[in-house]
């Protein structure tokens, strides 16, 4: 047992990964405990429209941060022995963040009306959410941008307690808001406690408060933001268009076939999220730093066998015990209503493994900053899941929606290793 634990801290991905497995099972027995309450008081048709609420707020966090998170903790990891870079870098950012966060929260509260009939259809009116979404998105910036600040840091410990302690405050003020208002306070939920995870945020970062007091709020340094510009147009991409890709599918969905298998697809895609917590957050808080730093082909390598070997055996076996537990997976999250989510498992799955797979190669578009390949590589990849989608909703239903998710990552890797076929193949080393 001691060698076993020597290894582990001597292996930096196993100690990340083990201080991280400790955050995602909490993530994992919230999101358990949440969706069960959904399932309880709302049914499949409340989740499907829960589904489209969360994508747009998806996008309207993205837009609120610029897509700069991943160049903050790309650059405070670079300059954080340089005081006068790292205070000049963050100053600026996080005065072009308020700025940009209030402007977009004008837009949305001014065009609350229209986004709500997008949204939720024009059945029953919730302007009032996308309202308090609105006064609610300078926070969700805020906290995004601390908690990048606290990753590139390398404050892993620090991290991983804030994302415990965020976990545990939203779930009670979800359960309670469920409980008490059933629909509209799952989606009061769903827009408040970002924003309110922020003050939690606030207060563990005075751990490390002594790193930014020289930052002023005061001057833009145009240096600092074509730095990140690179960042900025590889993640408002995705974010612009990714999540409306999956609020269009949902809406063909509920057209097409019904809202309850809209809300069985969600529940499918809600369960993928749980499990791939654990491998995207070691994407975010391992690769992305490390292929940052590396400079040549086999060092790149190296480092995608080591990821490779270390990881997906246990990936790969956690998804074999889920398909085979599948039944008592959907009765214990949801209820007897959502049992046919139990034939949408096997592609789900499979699409998730080949989407791992690829992603651990693709974070080499983003530390390397090749903005034109991830936005070609991106566009690809989201038309070929809707259009496959459409495809196969009509001849499958909602299971049509989990094959073209499998046919879509299938493509993906395909393209993937082949951009990065030299670096990944090739027996010679080069810089990089």
């Amino acid at each position: 047992m001691k060698r076993i634990f020597q290894y582990i801290n001597s292996n930096l991905l196993l100690k990340i990964a083990s201080f991280n497995s400790v955050a995602v099972l909490t993530k994992v027995v919230v999101g358990f405990l949440t969706s069960k309450a959904i399932a309880v008081f709302i049914g499949a048709e409340g989740l499907a429209l829960i589904g489209n609420l969360r994508n747009f707020l998806t996008t309207a966090e993205s837009f609120s941060t610029l897509g700069f998170t991943s160049g903050i903790v790309k650059y405070v990891a670079e300059y954080k022995e340089d005081k006068v870079k790292l205070n000049e870098a963050v100053g600026t950012v996080l005065t072009t963040l308020l700025i940009t966060a209030l402007v977009i929260s004008l837009l949305i509260y001014f065009n609350a009306e229209t986004i709500d009939v997008w949204i939720f259809g024009s059945q029953e009116s919730y302007v009032f959410i996308i309202k308090l979404l609105a006064l609610m998105l300078p926070f969700y910036g805020m906290n995004l941008v601390l908690l990048a600040i606290i990753n590139g840091l390398s404050r892993y410990k620090t991290f991983v307690k804030i994302n415990i302690y965020s976990q545990i405050f939203g779930l009670l003020v979800t359960l309670l808001l469920i409980w008490k208002h059933q629909l509209n306070g799952a989606l009061i939920a769903a827009v408040a406690i970002p924003g309110l995870l922020f003050f939690v945020t606030l207060f563990s970062f005075f751990d490390i408060r002594h790193f930014f007091k020289p930052v002023k709020l005061s001057g833009i340094k145009l240096k600092v933001l074509k730095n990140f510009s690179h960042y900025s147009a590889m993640a408002l991409f995705s974010a612009a268009v990714m999540p409306l890709v999956f609020v269009f599918i949902r809406n063909y969905l509920i057209d097409h076939v019904s809202m309850k298998d809209a809300g069985f697809w969600e529940a499918i895609r809600r369960i993928s999220n749980y499990y791939l917590m654990f491998v995207n957050s070691l994407l975010a808080l391992y690769i992305l730093p490390r292929f940052s730093e590396i400079t040549n082909a086999f060092d790149f390598r190296k480092e995608i066998v080591h990821f490779y070997k270390t990881v997906l055996p246990i990936f790969g076996t956690a998804l074999l015990v889920i398909y085979f537990l599948r039944s008592y997976i959907v009765a214990i999250l949801f209820t007897d209503e959502f049992q046919p989510v139990e034939d949408l498992f096997m592609w789900q799955l499979l699409g998730d493994f080949l989407r791992v797979i690829a992603s651990v190669i693709a974070y080499q578009l983003i530390a390397k900053k090749m903005v034109s390949y991830y936005i070609g590589i991106e566009l690809l990849s989201l038309l070929t899941l809707y259009f496959a989608s459409i495809y196969f909703i009509d001849i499958y239903g909602a299971k049509g929606a989990v094959i073209a998710h499998f046919v879509n990552f299938a493509l993906h890797l395909i393209v993937i290793a082949t951009v990065f076929k030299k670096l990944l193949f090739s027996k010679q080393n080069f810089e990089i």
